[in-house]
């Protein structure tokens, strides 16, 4: 038995730093160029052992899309650059083992902080990004720390906060079809819903959502830090529909390059449009949990 408790089998057991400081770096550089490679040519194949879960869907239908509309490149393709990164590193038993980076970006404004969660699922997997927000300065939480300045990774099941890391799905979308107390007021949960529930009364076009939590696998787990408060950052994914049916001698028109390049089918009288996100909240002990951000994007698309 360790001093921790945990029996160590293969090391799997063992409470250890998921990442070393210089190996947290290097897979940010990595990552770093396959992006910008993938970004450059359209081609998603560059860069897809570098990004996982949420963000792969992200930014798979960016690139799908990118390359059906330019073949040869992106024109508008300027590097990402990541600088100024900070780790926090969590210590935690077994696998998956993961990672933040919170990163300042060439990109959008200059003081944003662009938070990059790296997954690993398995010693022969190389690090790979999960989920990526972007949080206003004020907004970055700070995080429970050891004596070594370790991070404290929080478990899916936890009881301790106000909606486990592991029911966030499930509560966002619910949240979206029936409204609810468990999130707070703001853009990304009054504020769409309202908009949501005012496009679907427009006449012509009748427009319907579904959302859906996504847990399955490694690559889409929740990820939680423990921040001083008690409470916790929480990352985790949603996917999203929304049908358009179109009233008898009303056309849906597609303007929107991004969509006519995903787009399989007809469209006869409705689109339906997927979508992939991934949230970073502020899950309390006790309270509303509070929207920081939602980054989404377009996956798919189907005309019937």
């Amino acid at each position: 038995m360790t001093a921790s408790g945990c029996v160590v089998v293969h090391g799997e057991r063992e409470v250890v730093p998921s990442a070393t400081r210089p190996e947290a770096a290097r897979a940010l550089k990595e990552f770093l160029a396959a992006y910008n490679k993938a970004d450059k040519t359209n081609d998603r194949s560059a860069d897809a052992s570098r990004v996982t879960g949420a963000l792969a869907d992200i930014d798979g239908g960016k690139l799908e899309a990118g390359h059906e509309t330019n073949p040869d490149g992106n024109p508008g393709h300027v590097p990402l650059q990541l600088t100024d990164a900070r780790f926090t590193i969590p210590k935690k038993a077994g696998w998956p083992r993961w990672f933040v980076a919170d990163t300042h970006a060439n990109k959008g404004s200059a003081s944003a902080h662009w938070l990059l969660v790296f997954t690993r699922t398995d010693p022969d997997k190389v690090w790979a990004v999960s989920y990526l927000t972007i949080l206003a300065p004020d907004d970055v939480p700070t995080f429970a720390k050891d004596k070594d300045g370790w991070a404290e990774s929080v478990a899916a099941n936890d009881p301790s906060l106000a909606v486990r890391p592991s029911g966030l799905g499930a509560a966002y979308a619910s949240y979206l079809k029936s409204g609810g107390n468990v999130f707070a007021p703001g853009p990304h949960t009054s504020q769409f819903r309202a908009s949501r529930l005012a496009s679907a009364k427009r006449p012509g076009v009748a427009r319907q959502y579904l959302d859906q939590p996504l847990t399955d696998g490694g690559a889409y787990a929740p990820l939680g830090l423990r921040t001083t408060d008690g409470g916790a950052l929480v990352f985790f994914a949603t996917r999203r529909y929304e049908k358009q049916t179109a009233a008898q001698g009303v056309n849906i028109t597609v303007t929107d390059p991004g969509v006519k390049a995903l787009l399989t089918g007809e469209i006869k009288q409705s689109l339906t449009r997927e979508f992939v996100s991934n949230q970073a909240v502020l899950d309390p002990e006790q309270g509303q949990v509070k929207f920081l951000s939602r980054v989404e994007g377009l996956t798919g698309a189907k005309g019937e």
